[in-house]
Formats: structure tokens, sequence, C-alpha cells
């Protein structure tokens, strides 16, 4: 065999031992996540546009089932030395988070340990003030964020005379009544995430208090206010709506919502980021409008709080891991993609040059669904009333909320018992959450 022969054979052999020698292994990074439908699509978009943007890490997105489902996984997975590296938790569910020592690596630390560019500046304040500490550090990462809105079908408004949707709760009921009366019998009106609308956003959006401390923001010993005259007042006017379904009741969460595209509630309460689900479903005209108000209340409209959930980093990951969720991070906060995924999934932009970008490109003239849930949030300055909700075990009061007020509905309890009732079981709950985090 000639010596060149020899030669191309070796080097042919060692070309076929290189290609045969796996690359670099790319770091995985969980996602676990609640989002399904049009939301789902776009969590796996992110994540793959963030995998083909570099080649050190992969973002793994997993369902793990609704708000609830995913944080009862979490805390699971925690404790049996299995969390993922990202985890999306709704916003009740942070005095959970915070008060949770070594399970999550709080994000501002995060990103300085990283040396990741990040200005909590550069975040809406509305949005940050939910997910900060008193002194300002940004412990998650702010991701879908809503606001409740009234999602209205225009052309049933038109069969009974109106060109707009209802601003205040009295007109609101009268109109619900002739849209029942009209082609709507099982449901003049209806809501997704009952204690949202009816007792969260109800009480911020009238300035009064849902539990004191600001709403438990300034700490944890805070007690429940749901049983105030405004709160029983409403649900008093939701069980007499519920008796001819002017109001229809459709569950504790959100899986009614279908209720409004398939056409067959023509006025809906839900989030903000249903748009995306409204604007492929909904086969009539359509419009998103705030939430109304009762005007014999003082002040009000005040401002809405935010809904959506955001993003905590677990504790216990390697560095090299938090510096490729740092790098994820970064790559959300995009002005570009952030304006983007404001403006096809209906969540708020979480930055300020994302909204003056949308706003710039006169988005809004065309998609006025969109500023609807941004101009509720800074509709006026909040105050302790409405800045925000933290209370420990919030998810699961929600149930036992819900409870309550079903029991109102149905005729069981007035509306007074109900939120009296409410008011003593939250509290109990309020005081072994204390006790459980006071003693970490």
């Amino acid at each position: 065999m000639a010596p060149t022969t020899t030669i191309r054979i070796v080097l042919a052999g060692l070309g076929l031992a290189a290609a045969a020698t796996p690359a670099l292994a790319v770091t995985e990074l969980q996602w676990w996540h609640a989002m399904t439908g049009a939301n789902n699509d776009a969590v796996n978009r992110l994540a793959e546009e963030f995998n083909a943007s570099q080649s050190d890490y992969k973002v793994v997105p997993t369902y793990k089932g609704n708000y609830g489902e995913t944080l009862n996984a979490g805390i699971a997975a925690f404790r049996a030395g299995t969390a993922p590296h990202i985890m999306q938790v709704f916003e009740v569910g942070t005095a959970t988070m915070m008060s949770a020592k070594g399970a999550v690596k709080p994000v501002y630390q995060l990103m300085k340990d990283a040396g990741e560019p990040f200005d909590p500046k550069a975040y809406l304040p509305a949005i940050t003030g939910y997910y900060s500490t008193t002194s300002g550090d940004m412990l998650s990462f702010p991701f879908n964020s809503s606001s409740m809105v009234m999602w209205v079908n225009t052309d049933a408004l038109k069969t009974i005379g109106l060109t707009e949707a209802p601003k205040t709760w009295p007109d609101l009921f009268a109109a619900a009544k002739k849209l029942r009366a009209g082609g709507f019998p099982n449901c003049g009106f209806s809501t997704t995430w009952v204690t949202w609308l009816n007792l969260e956003q109800l009480s911020a959006w009238h300035n009064v208090p849902l539990a004191t401390k600001a709403n438990g923001m300034d700490g944890l010993d805070a007690t429940l206010e749901i049983n105030g005259p405004v709160q029983v007042k409403h649900i008093a006017n939701l069980a007499e709506a519920q008796k001819d379904k002017t109001f229809d009741y459709s569950g504790r969460y959100d899986s009614g919502f279908g209720r409004f595209t398939a056409g067959e509630c023509p006025i809906m309460f839900g989030s903000s980021g249903s748009y995306g689900t409204v604007r492929g479903n909904a086969k009539f005209g359509w419009a998103a409008a705030p939430m109304p108000y009762y005007p014999d209340v003082p002040g009000a409209p005040q401002n809405s709080i935010i809904g959506g959930a955001s993003l905590w980093v677990m504790g216990g990951k390697k560095p090299d891991e938090y510096k490729g969720v740092a790098k994820f991070f970064t790559f959300l906060s995009d002005t570009d993609r952030q304006a983007k995924l404001h403006q096809t999934t209906g969540y708020m932009p979480i930055t300020r040059a994302a909204y003056e970008k949308s706003k710039a490109e006169g988005f809004y003239d065309k998609n006025p669904a969109l500023e609807v849930p941004i101009k509720e949030l800074t509709n006026k300055p909040p105050t302790e009333n409405s800045r925000g909700l933290r209370l420990g075990n919030l998810p699961q009061m929600r149930d036992l909320w819900a409870e309550e007020i079903e029991a109102a509905l149905a005729g069981k309890k007035t509306a007074k018992q109900a939120l009296d009732e409410a008011a003593t079981r939250g509290n109990a709950m309020l005081r072994q959450f204390e006790k459980q985090a006071g003693g970490r």
C-alpha cells in the first residue's frame, strides 16, 4: 500500500472518530407551567426560539395542570429533590413561595450572580411591585400578567339597543336581564375565577379592603375584611340574579370560559389573557371592556390588581444551570419579544419599552381590547386596598371563599352569613400559615 494511501485511510479514520465523538452536552432547563390552548403554544414557541438562539442550554417546557396543580406539583417535587429549574406560579401563590425558605432562588440575586443586565425599573411598576420585597428586590420574574376584563358579545348587545358595554353594576344587571329574556335564556352573564372578580377585584376596584395590613402586603398577621358592606351587597345581588339566570354560575376556575366563545353567555368576566382564545374561537362581534362599578361607592372605580403568574426559580440547582435560567430571562425581556407576546396573547407587556412600542406602532388603535387591562391597572395610583394581595394559603382560601359564595347563590345562606363564615374560616387558615411561616 502506498504511503499516501495509508495517510488517507488514517485521516479518514480520524475523521470518522471525530464525527462519532459526541458534542458537548447541552444543559437542560426544566420549565413547569400551567398554560393551555393558544397560551401553551406561546410558551412552546418561546422555548423553541431561545433554544435556537444559542447552543448551550435547552429549555424544556412541561404542562403540569392548572395553576393550583402546578404549584402543588412544584412543592412536592422540591420536597422530593426533583424540582424544575423554573416554575410558573399564579399571583395568589406569591406568599406561599416567599415563605418557602430555601425552595427558591430570588430573581434579583440570580441575575446579579450571572452578570446579566437587570434593571427592575425597566418593568411596569404595578406588576413588579406584586413580586418584590418592601425594599424593591424582585423575587420572581413577571411573565404572564393580566387583569380581569368584561368580555362582551357586541352582536348580542345590539339586540337590546346597546352600542357599548355597561359601565356600572346596576346597568349590567339590567342589560343581562334583557339578554336572558331575549336570545340567551340560560345565561345573561357569567364569570370565571369567581372569587377573583367578586371579592378580590371587586374590593380593589372600589377601594375597600379585602384584608388588613394592606391586604397582607405589609405583614403575615393580616385579618380578612371580605364581609364588608360592598362585598355583601354584591354577593346578594348575584344571588338574586342567579334565581332567573340573569347571572349564571360557571364554576370556581376558568373552565367555564367556553360558554362565552360558544355564544351561550353574551357577557363573561375573564382574564385579559383569554384574548387568544376569544380571537380564535368567537364567531360573533366581540370586545373587552373595564369591570363595572357601583356608582354609590365614593371614588370608584379605583384600579385593578394583576392576575396571571410569574416565574420562580427553584433552589438547589447548579451554578451553570442558574446561568442558563438568567440568560433565558434576559431573552424574555427583549422589547420586541415582549411586545409580540403581549400582542398575541393578551397578557400585559411586562416592560415599559414593550408597552410604549405597542402604543407607538398604533397597535391599540386596531386592538383596543388589549389596552383595557393596562388602563384598569393604571386607572389611579394604587392605595393600600389596591396594591395587590399577599395572603398565606390564598389558593386554598379561594376554594373556601367559593364554597361560601356557592351556598349564597344556591339560597342556602344569606350573603352576609356566607361572607361572615368565609372570613372566619379564612382567618383560621391565615393564623395557621402565620404560625408555620414564622417557625421557618
